[in-house]
Order: C-alpha cells, then sequence, then structure tokens
C-alpha cells in the first residue's frame, strides 16, 4: 500500500520563478507528485518550455507571466491562477534576482541598484504571499506558503548586502506569518539554500576559485541542483507537514557545518 500523505492530486501549487533553477526543481517534482502547477515567470519561452517539460507527467499546468515587483501584475496573476483552476492549496515565493556584478563595493552601490534587488526579492515576496493569504483565508482550507531564502541571509556576501538583506528579511516574515497565520490553518516555512548549480550561479560555482576554496567545505563534495529541491517542495505541498510551520529548512550540502 503507498502512503497517502505526500499524494498531490487534486492540489493546486503555484511556483513563482518556476521556469528555470530551483523553481523549475520544485515544480518538476510538484507535477510528478499529481499536483497542478501554476508557473509564475517574466520569460514566456521559458514558461513554455517548462510546461512542456511538466506536461510530460501528466500534471494540468499553466503559465502566468508576472513580474512579481509589480502589485497590480501579482493581483491580476492571482486572478487568473484563479480563474484557471477554481483555489490554490501551496504557493512557492521563489522568483528572485542577484546583485549585479558592476557593484564593487558597498560604498559604491547604487539607490538603484539596491532598489532593483529589493524589489523583486522583498517587495515581491510582499506581494505574492499577501495575495496567496488572502485567498488561503477567505476559502478556509488552510494551506502552505513557502518562501526560497538563501545561506546569504546567514553568510555575509561581500558586495551583495542588498541580497543578503532580503533573504533575512524574508526569514523574518515567515516567521511572522506562522503565527499570524495557523489560526487559519494556513503554512508558513522558508527554504534555504546553500551553493546551488544554476543558470544565476553557474559561472561562479564553475570558476577556479570556487572550485578550489569553496567546494571542498561542502561535506557532500558536490554543488547542489536544482532537483535537491524537489522533495522538499512536494513534502511542504503535502499533508505530510500538516504540523510543520515557522520552520527554515536548510539544503547546503552541509556547507555551513563545516
Amino acid at each position: 500500500m503507498t502512503y497517502k500523505a505526500f499524494d498531490l492530486t487534486g492540489k493546486v501549487a503555484v511556483v513563482t520563478g518556476g521556469n528555470s533553477g530551483i523553481g523549475l526543481g520544485m515544480s518538476d517534482a510538484l507535477a510528478q507528485a499529481g499536483a497542478s502547477v501554476c508557473i509564475w515567470g517574466t520569460n514566456e519561452a521559458k514558461n513554455a518550455a517548462a510546461a512542456e517539460k511538466l506536461r510530460s507527467h501528466g500534471a494540468r499546468i499553466a503559465t502566468m507571466r508576472c513580474d512579481v515587483g509589480e502589485e497590480s501584475a501579482v493581483e491580476k496573476a492571482f486572478m487568473d491562477t484563479l480563474a484557471e483552476f477554481g483555489h490554490v492549496d501551496a504557493f512557492f515565493a521563489n522568483a528572485g534576482v542577484i546583485g549585479s556584478d558592476a557593484v564593487k563595493s558597498f560604498v559604491e552601490m547604487r539607490v538603484e541598484e539596491w532598489r532593483r534587488v529589493m524589489r523583486v526579492n522583498l517587495d515581491g515576496a510582499f506581494f505574492t504571499l499577501r495575495a496567496a493569504a488572502r485567498h488561503m483565508i477567505s476559502r478556509g482550507q488552510g494551506g502552505s506558503l513557502v518562501v526560497t531564502s538563501s545561506l546569504a541571509a546567514l553568510s555575509g556576501p561581500p558586495r551583495n548586502q542588498h541580497y543578503a538583506a532580503t533573504k533575512a528579511g524574508v526569514l523574518a516574515m515567515m516567521q511572522s506569518l506562522a503565527v499570524e497565520l495557523a489560526r487559519h490553518r494556513i503554512r508558513a516555512n522558508a527554504i534555504q539554500p546553500g551553493w546551488i548549480d544554476t543558470s544565476m550561479t553557474e559561472d561562479v560555482l564553475h570558476g577556479d576559485r570556487f572550485a578550489t576554496r569553496v567546494l571542498p567545505r561542502v561535506p557532500l563534495r558536490r554543488w547542489g541542483a536544482p532537483e535537491d529541491f524537489g522533495a522538499i517542495a512536494v513534502y511542504l505541498a503535502s499533508d505530510a507537514s500538516a504540523y510543520h510551520t515557522g520552520d527554515t529548512i536548510l539544503i547546503d550540502g552541509g556547507y555551513s557545518k563545516f
């Protein structure tokens, strides 16, 4: 007999930034577990490619072009998602950007660069999670809110103070949401990745400096992959996590412990 708690049949999950990287790894696993998945992303070509991949699992898939840093765009995307699926059970606020390579020091960082990162990573999390929470409260069936943070929230990366601040900010946000929304049976948790090999990080991770200085400090002796986040996404979307809220789940291959 199959253990039923991880079966996502009948559930609807939204993944922002779900067309690549960690977001695609989560979206793919959610679809394999039986969920209907709605991918939000700004790149329509990537959205379409991701949808085609997910549909190979027999899942119901939709995509929405959405800039999460724009409040009106988020509200429209959420209404369009509801028009397509009727409800949302799990919402993954995963969309994010990293600091520009043009930033050479904190004292030289321009306000425009600071706000560019804040707009997507922190404002975007606020707009999307608020929309999801409003729906889940109104529906009265509970739900799961998940945000993608980063080890940068704790590790202090130079020249990326804006990125680190946003990733620390969402951790605090989720802890507050866990307390406030528990009465509505809405769970709120954060996923905290370490060094993950994606299109955003490949240039850094595959350079000689990181290969010789950073990779040896990862006890599992490899960079993380987007697929490493599939199982945790399924768990957090499923009934198996019904009593799990207010947590930060670190997935870093042991890097932070060594």
